[in-house]
């Protein structure tokens, strides 16, 4: 199992729309990906380790996929539309990162 991680940096001029990110993104991004995508979670950060300062990211989405292969597969097709929706809910592009899960 993989886990697709899109972390939104937090910044002085950084908006975010979580209203939408969680309620029109994240669906579209849901029935588009179908069968392939295996879960999803969303942090939406509230501080940092440093008392009164704010979150490194503004939000943090996790996809999870049996394998990277899935994951390219189903999200290749789609990739240009969820770029395109970007501007609806931030100023700020997500950094991606793909890792293997571990549970213990």
């Amino acid at each position: 199992m993989i886990k697709v991680s899109v972390m939104y940096p937090n910044g002085k001029d950084v908006t975010f729309d979580s209203d939408y990110y969680t309620n029109s993104h994240l669906p579209m991004i849901v029935n588009a990906l179908g069968d392939a995508l295996k879960g999803l979670e969303l942090d939406l950060g509230i501080a940092s380790r440093v008392p009164g300062e704010p979150a490194p990211y503004v939000a943090i989405a996790h996809l999870k996929f049996y394998d990277v292969a899935a994951f390219q597969a189903a999200f290749g097709p789609h990739a240009k539309t969820f770029a395109a929706d970007v501007k609806n809910y931030s100023n700020v592009e997500g950094q991606l990162q793909i890792s293997n899960l571990v549970t213990f």
